[in-house]
């Protein structure tokens, strides 16, 4: 059966376009037409002229609903994810277990590997956010957690998690290369975050071979005009960037910056957690934001598509680039087959309106209604 979503808004590679079909065909993109040429055995779905896009990627999100993945790291975070993403259009995510106990890591490996067999399709593995880390830039991460990598200890997490380890965050000038080469043999997106690499440094390891930065500004040394930092290496070598764009992570003004530095290479993420009361990340909301019970300024409670909202409206970035931010960009990263409405792509699409309300999901051709 073909399936066409038609009336719509096409939000696709940077362009919007108006009087086009969408025509879906076992869970891919099998074409995009004008209205007129939808084939008459096709099942019609009409989306009331709202906004259509490639559903949203978020490669760096703790928890929701209660339940936080990062400090409890059960199968019952991970279907709380995946239900309460799907209906913010979010459909692809990596569950984040930031720096922890060996144990904690562990159980999150367990609990990807057991939830895997019955999860709905849009949590595509983990995203390591530690514990190799440079202990100047814990931000929010325990210090006392946080070690230098052995090639035994990431062997063993890497083999034992039989492919659910997707990305991980580590400060690079800390690891023996050893480590670096084998995550990079193993295919595995390694950033740079919670690093206080120099200018220098930064131009020996930024996409040679480290393809990343996790949250730019955040957790790194700042600019200075007699000792450039880290950042400006990274506007050099323009590896993918995420950024949190909130307004309280990183200002405004600071992301239009970004975004004139790294061009195709910036792309969002939440750093989504939730109030939790236990374990080593105990978030509470305190003035509108996330902190640590001392108040050192913890996640977001940001989605995706307020993300995208706030990069239209405050940053003055246009709407269908800010779209390919949150699709197209973390999905050329991670090699998705997602991130275009154009044939052969997966059917992962989100429908919106112009107040950015999201009315329905589509994740493997299969459509959600969400309002």
């Amino acid at each position: 059966m073909i399936t066409a979503f038609h009336h719509l808004q096409l939000i696709d590679n940077g362009i919007i376009t108006s009087g086009k079909a969408i025509l879906v065909e076992d869970k891919k993109i099998k074409a995009v037409i004008v209205e007129s040429e939808i084939p008459a055995e096709s099942q019609k779905i009409d989306l009331h002229h709202n906004y259509v896009a490639p559903g949203l990627l978020d490669l760096q999100i703790y928890g929701s609903g209660g339940k936080l993945f990062a400090g409890k790291p059960e199968v019952a975070a991970l279907k709380q994810l995946e239900d309460d993403l799907l209906k913010q259009g979010t459909v692809g995510f990596f569950a984040t277990i930031g720096t922890n106990t060996d144990a904690i890591v562990e159980q999150g490996i367990e609990s990807a590997k057991a939830y895997r067999k019955t999860c709905i399709g849009n949590f595509l593995g983990l995203h390591l956010e530690g514990p190799f880390l440079n202990p100047v830039r814990k931000g929010a991460h325990p210090a006392d957690l946080i070690q230098k990598a052995t090639l035994e200890k990431v062997k063993r997490w890497v083999e034992s998690a039989e492919g659910e380890i997707k990305m991980i965050t580590i400060a690079p000038e800390l690891q023996d290369q050893e480590v670096i080469d084998y995550l990079h043999q193993q295919g595995i997106i390694i950033s740079s975050g919670h690093s206080n690499a120099t200018y220098a440094e930064g131009k020996t390891f930024l996409n040679k071979p480290i393809p990343a930065v996790t949250h730019l500004y955040n957790a790194m040394p700042q600019m200075h005009h007699r000792e450039p930092g880290y950042i400006p290496a990274i506007f050099e070598e323009k590896p993918y960037t995420s950024i949190v764009a909130d307004g309280i992570h990183v200002d405004f003004a600071m992301i239009r910056l970004a975004k004139r530095e790294l061009g195709d290479k910036l792309y969002l993420i939440t750093d989504a957690v939730t109030a939790a009361s236990e374990g080593a990340y105990q978030h509470q909301m305190v003035n509108g934001k996330y902190v640590m019970p001392d108040g050192t300024l913890s996640g977001s409670s940001l989605t995706m598509l307020k993300a995208v909202q706030n990069c239209v409206e405050q940053v003055g970035i246009p709407l269908a680039e800010a779209i390919n931010m949150a699709s197209l960009y973390p999905a050329q990263l991670a090699g998705l087959n997602k991130g275009r409405i154009t044939t052969g792509y997966d059917a992962d699409l989100v429908i919106f309106s112009d107040t950015f309300e999201v009315k329905a999901t589509c994740m493997a051709g299969t459509t959600y209604q969400i309002s």
